[in-house]
């Protein structure tokens, strides 16, 4: 007894004496924390230190607050946007063809360049000050879903004035000068912006970038200024072969220190008139063969003033934290809203596809195989809305959520492109011809573009999601790198110190923790609703701190090594991409009023997460490189195994059947959808078919119950038994002109275009065309 009070004190003595603890535990543990401190570069550590930590932050400490989930705002569309959504955004949807856009003229009509200038298309981010429409994201979000289900040329034309670029670099950053010069013209579309970032040797490694500007003196409007000389060789620049004012991305070198003492100021940002003497623009790419303007530009000893640089001479140097606190529009809104609209359109018209299309007697949507791949569908459609509309709210709460919004990017347009693929598995060669009735192609065509833009998916999977999340999102690892980062050593040891009695206590509460989680399965989690879905917050929680505990144990064991070992990182980071997909799911489900309908879709959508979380993790214990602590963690965090299992049958075909046949659950989850106004669209076409089918049901049935009764045969074709079954007395003349229609828009419907002979030949592009 004497011995253990001795311990009690002596443990108290040097955690509770502050030198006394300093010293014996704190120095050492941060000499060692130093050495394995995985090493950030300078655009590294600024793009570590941009943006918000949201419900991300959450997630990692493993207790996320559902009450607080719950109590962000629902978001909206105010009835000034909804107005524009209704009148704009309609009219500006039935001026495009898109076969015409894409595979004819390769650009958009003049009329529609005309349209969506006049009427604030490219306006929607800019202040009503400057004469712009000053739109939330979830507005922004929404109407560029919208377009992209009609014209996905049209939605990237739309979407990429209001994402990163001029726009929002000048609203955050600029001049007053800058802003009254450049916005009012930007709103009205008198000004076509681009930003020029990437190049063929510099994407997504920033520091990279060849392109460059020395501070010096030149000649500007006849005098001799202060400015920059610039060279520059970008490439996948959208907009530019049409624009006036061009975005440029660049490092800014000071040899004769003419601003101040550093030789090597950093990435700069500055605008530049496209009509600037130099300036090369007009060649353009041809993504995917897609019709938006896509291109080149280049600059050799181009003179340009200092005040051209995006804030002033003041943010020379600064480009790189304005562009990754800026790149929340591309990442939050604009690629999640395409992936969106592709499920959106994948789900109502494979649904009425699977209903219309035939196969043996039946409607090839009640052959199990397909309602797999219609179920997948439906449940990835579920869960994109619900990221975007979440995603898109957090920026309207003036966040920029720099980890949510990479999942956001990486998830939704992975997303999309498994529904896609399913889509054209059921649609099978009614999916592949090119032309005026095909809905798809263009879609398809263009997903690996978003795949590639905004940061290609492999780097933001393997470096950002968790690479930026587990020190970002961490309560203690983010403020723990600036203490050993401190030049004042002694001064570094005090902030550690603070740091790490609460950094070992998070960590034994979640070492606990999950062990308590694991052996209860989590059944004794709260969770801020009853019902069906309650269950799940209890697991998610249970994850959650599964996830707070094996990140606190690889950065303790890997160190810097955790940044090289992408694969095992990245399973972390799928985790906690999987459990803001489950959240992002819940909240929609209670925001949409709970509605009953919706539950397929929810018990498909999360227990798809769980069973990604679950494969995730068994992945990351069966490759962390320490065999007996990948063993102990396994065991904390599943005791008895992985449980977590895909959606049974039942859920598939209970999805399948609310795709299958018209009305509100249908035309709710799939709002977003363009159908066109008649048959000559190609959605109005399989809309109309499939309506037309699911009326003719009773009439069918009369059909049928004749040719058990043996009043008509069975097998002949359709036309010939409608007119067998008239002549009977089994329909009236009337019915049967109904289901001539019927049949009629049917194989109308699943029919692909062919083109005379030379048709194809003639649109072909010419080799001194191309040149």
């Amino acid at each position: 007894m004497l011995v253990l009070l001795i311990l009690v004190v002596a443990v108290a003595l040097i955690l509770g004496v502050t030198d006394i603890r300093r010293n014996l535990i704190t120095k050492p543990v941060f000499t060692v924390f130093k050495k394995i401190l995985p090493p950030l570069s300078d655009t590294e550590r600024e793009a570590m230190e941009a943006g918000d930590v949201w419900w991300d932050g959450e997630l990692f400490k493993g207790k996320p607050d559902w009450q607080k989930l719950h109590s962000f705002p629902k978001p909206e569309l105010s009835a000034e946007e909804q107005a524009f959504m209704d009148n704009q955004v309609e009219t500006l949807l039935q001026m495009l063809d898109d076969y015409q856009i894409v595979q004819e003229q390769r650009d958009l009509p003049k009329e529609v360049w005309d349209f969506v200038k006049r009427e604030g298309f490219f306006a929607m981010i800019i202040p009503k000050a400057y004469g712009g429409r000053e739109f939330s994201a979830i507005a922004n979000s929404t109407i560029v879903s919208r377009i992209a289900t009609r014209s996905l040329t049209a939605a990237v034309t739309v979407m990429v004035p209001n994402s990163l670029g001029p726009g929002e670099l000048l609203m955050h950053y600029g001049t007053q000068a800058q802003k009254d010069f450049w916005l009012p013209s930007l709103a009205n579309g008198t000004d076509v912006p681009c930003f020029a970032l990437t190049g063929p040797e510099a994407g997504s490694d920033a520091g990279g970038i060849p392109d460059t500007g020395v501070v010096c003196q030149g000649e500007h409007d006849g005098k001799q200024v202060l400015g920059i000389r610039l060279n520059w060789d970008k490439r996948y620049i959208t907009l530019a072969p049409v624009a006036t004012v061009l975005g440029l991305a660049f490092k800014l070198y000071d040899p004769e220190k003419l601003l101040g003492d550093k030789q090597e100021l950093g990435i700069t940002c500055a605008l530049i008139p496209t009509s600037h003497k130099g300036v090369q623009i007009g060649d353009r790419h041809f993504p995917m063969n897609m019709a938006f303007m896509n291109g080149t530009t280049y600059g050799k000893d181009v003179f340009i003033p200092l005040d051209w640089i995006i804030g002033g001479p003041d943010y020379a140097g600064r480009g790189w934290r304005m562009l990754v606190e800026c790149l929340s529009a591309g990442r939050g809104i604009s690629l999640p809203a395409l992936a969106t609209a592709t499920g959106h359109l994948a789900a109502r018209m494979t649904g009425a596809y699977g209903y219309v299309r035939q196969q043996f007697g039946m409607s090839i949507g009640k052959f199990e195989g397909v309602q797999e791949s219609l179920a997948r569908i439906g449940g990835l459609n579920y869960s994109l809305e619900a990221m975007r509309v979440m995603t898109a709210g957090a920026i309207d709460m003036n966040l920029s959520p720099s980890v949510v919004t990479a999942i956001a990017k990486y998830h939704m347009t992975e997303m999309s492109r498994t529904l896609m693929n399913d889509a054209f598995d059921i649609h099978a060669g009614r999916a592949i011809q090119v032309g005026p009735k095909n809905y798809l192609a263009h879609g398809y065509m263009g997903i690996p573009i978003s795949i590639t833009v905004e940061g290609a998916n492999i780097l933001t999977r393997n470096l950002m999601i968790f690479g930026q999340g587990a020190t970002r999102c961490h309560p203690y690892v983010l403020a723990e790198l600036e203490a050993a980062a401190n030049p004042d050593a002694e001064q570094g040891l005090k902030q550690f110190d603070s740091l790490l009695l609460k950094h070992v206590g998070f960590a034994i509460g979640n070492t606990f923790g999950a062990l308590w989680q694991g052996l209860t399965a989590g059944v004794f989690n709260s969770a801020p609703v009853s019902g069906e879905t309650a269950k799940y917050y209890k697991q998610l929680t249970r994850m959650s701190r599964a996830l707070a505990l094996s990140a606190d144990v690889s950065m303790l064991m890997l160190g810097g090594e955790l940044k090289r070992r992408e694969m095992l990182s990245a399973r972390l980071g799928d985790v906690l991409s999987q459990l803001y997909i489950a959240s992002a799911v819940l909240k929609f489900y209670e925001d949409s009023g709970r509605q009953q309908c919706d539950l397929p879709f929810v018990h498909y959508s999360l227990q798809r997460a769980l069973f990604e979380i679950g494969r995730a993790f068994d992945g990351f214990f069966a490759n962390f490189p320490n065999r007996v602590v990948a063993r102990v963690l396994k065991t904390l965090v599943f005791p008895f195994g992985i449980g977590y299992k895909l959606p049974n049958d039942e859920v598939a075909i209970q999805i399948c059947e609310a795709l299958s046949k018209p009305g509100v659950v249908r035309d709710r989850l799939t709002h977003l959808c363009y159908i066109g106004a008649d048959e000559n669209d190609a959605t109005g076409l399989m809309e109309s078919a499939f309506v037309a089918m699911h009326n003719a049901q009773p009439l069918m049935k009369k059909i049928y119950q004749a040719q058990r009764e043996g009043k008509l045969a069975r097998k002949l074709p359709l036309l010939q038994t409608i007119e067998l079954a008239q002549e009977a007395e089994v329909i009236t003349a009337a019915e049967a002109e109904q289901l001539i229609k019927m049949n009629t828009l049917r194989f109308s419907a699943i029919s692909v275009d062919s083109f005379a002979a030379g048709t194809l030949e003639a649109m072909a592009v010419k080799p001194t065309d191309a040149a």
